[in-house]
C-alpha cells in the first residue's frame, strides 16, 4: 500500500480514542454479556399443594420414594412444563388440610403408591406451606376432600349398598338423618373453619403470588348411575345413591370455591369440564378411576397390592379408589393453565 493513502491521524484525536479503548475495556468487566442471565431473571417459581387428586396418584409414572404417589404426568407438572415455570411440587396422597397442608402429615396418614409402604413406614412429611416464601409466583391448591372424610363416605356407601345389594339409598338415609347427618354437619363445619386459615396463611407467606384453588372433578353426575357390582366403576354402591354423592361433592366444591372467592384467589373448576365423563361413562370415555381399576399414563409402573386392596374383588390392575386417570389429570391442567392465565411459556419475573 502506498503510504501516501495512509490517513493522517492528529495526536488529540490518538489520545481520545485510546482513552475511549480503555474505558470500554474496564465497562465489559464491569458490566455482564446481555446472554448471561442474573438471577433475578430465573423463571417464575410455582408451587403446588394439595392432596391425592393434585398429586394424581396411580397416573403413570408417579414418584415412588416418599409414599406420596406424585405423578409425573401431575397438573403440577403439566403447566410447570407448558408455562416454563420452576416447580415445586409438595401434593401428596391423603393429605388434609390440617394434616398435610397446615401442619406435617403423619405416617399413617401417607398411603402411596406405593401401596405397601417400606419396612417401619414412611417418614412424616413437612408440611407443605413450608414452601411458600415472598419469591413464590404462582401457587395452586387442592384439597379438603380428606378433611371431609369422603373416603369414610364412599367406604360406608359401599357397605351400605352391599347389605341392601344395591336396592334402596342405604347411603343417603344414613347421612341425611341421625347420627350420619349430625357427623357429616361437624365435617363442613371444620373443613370451612381450616380452609380459611389456611386461605389467610398462604396468602401471608405468599404475598405476591397468583393462587389457584382448584375444585374436584365429576364422579358421577346426578344424571348417571353406575352399574352395580362392577368395580371398575363404584363397586357395590347402590344406584340410588349415586345422585347423594353427587350433591356432596357439588357442596364440596361450592365450599372451596367461597373460600377462594372470600380470599381473592381463582377458583379452577374441574367439575364442569368433566361432567360427560365420570365413573359411569364409557370406558373409553372415563376420566376417572373406579375403585379398582387399569393404570393409566406412561410407562409400565405396577402397584402390588396391600392386603386389603388383595381382598376387593375385580381384575383391575390396582385399586384406584375413585381418582382421575391420566386423561382427567389432562383436564386438571387445561383449568388450572387457564386459571393461571399462562397461553404460552412464562416470561421472566424481575423484582427490585
Amino acid at each position: 500500500m502506498s503510504r501516501s493513502l495512509v490517513p493522517t491521524v492528529p495526536a488529540a484525536a490518538r489520545a481520545a480514542l485510546a482513552t475511549a479503548a480503555a474505558l470500554t475495556a474496564v465497562l465489559s468487566v464491569l458490566v455482564p454479556a446481555s446472554a448471561a442471565p442474573s438471577p433475578a431473571e430465573e423463571p417464575p417459581r410455582y408451587v403446588a399443594l394439595g392432596d391425592s387428586y393434585s398429586a394424581d396418584v396411580f397416573v403413570r409414572p408417579w414418584d415412588p420414594d416418599d409414599g406420596c404417589g406424585r405423578s409425573y404426568r401431575d397438573y403440577p407438572h403439566q403447566v410447570a412444563e407448558a408455562a416454563g415455570l420452576r416447580l415445586v411440587d409438595v401434593t401428596c396422597g391423603a393429605a388434609e388440610v390440617e394434616d398435610g397442608v397446615l401442619g406435617p402429615q403423619p405416617p399413617s396418614k401417607i398411603l402411596g403408591p406405593p401401596s405397601v409402604p417400606p419396612e417401619g413406614g414412611w417418614p412424616e412429611r413437612p408440611a407443605q406451606i413450608e414452601r411458600l416464601g415472598a419469591d413464590t409466583d404462582y401457587v395452586s391448591v387442592g384439597i379438603g376432600g380428606n378433611t371431609l372424610g369422603f373416603g369414610e363416605i364412599v367406604t360406608q356407601c359401599l357397605e351400605r349398598g352391599l347389605a341392601t345389594l344395591g336396592f334402596g339409598t342405604p347411603c343417603t338415609d344414613h347421612f341425611t338423618a341421625g347420627e350420619g347427618r349430625d357427623w357429616l354437619e361437624e365435617r363442613f363445619a371444620r373443613l370451612d373453619e381450616e380452609f380459611g386459615r389456611m386461605m389467610a396463611a398462604i396468602r401471608e407467606r405468599a404475598p405476591h403470588a397468583r393462587v389457584a384453588v382448584v375444585g374436584y372433578p365429576a364422579i358421577v353426575p346426578s344424571a348417571s348411575g353406575c352399574t352395580w357390582g362392577v368395580w371398575r366403576q363404584l363397586g357395590t354402591v347402590a344406584k340410588g345413591d349415586m345422585p347423594w354423592l353427587d350433591g356432596l361433592e357439588r357442596r364440596l366444591n361450592g365450599l372451596i370455591a367461597g373460600q377462594a372467592t372470600g380470599h381473592g384467589a381463582a377458583y379452577v373448576d374441574t367439575y364442569g369440564p368433566s361432567a360427560a365423563h365420570g365413573l359411569c361413562a364409557p370406558a373409553g370415555e372415563r376420566w376417572m378411576y373406579g375403585v379398582r381399576d387399569d393404570l393409566t399414563g406412561d410407562g409400565d409402573q405396577t402397584d402390588p397390592p396391600s392386603p386389603l386392596c388383595a381382598a376387593i374383588p375385580g381384575n383391575g390392575e390396582a385399586c384406584t379408589f375413585v381418582h382421575p386417570n391420566a386423561s382427567g389429570a389432562d383436564n386438571q391442567a387445561r383449568q388450572v393453565r387457564a386459571a393461571f392465565e399462562l397461553p404460552r411459556a412464562a416470561t421472566a419475573v424481575r423484582r427490585s
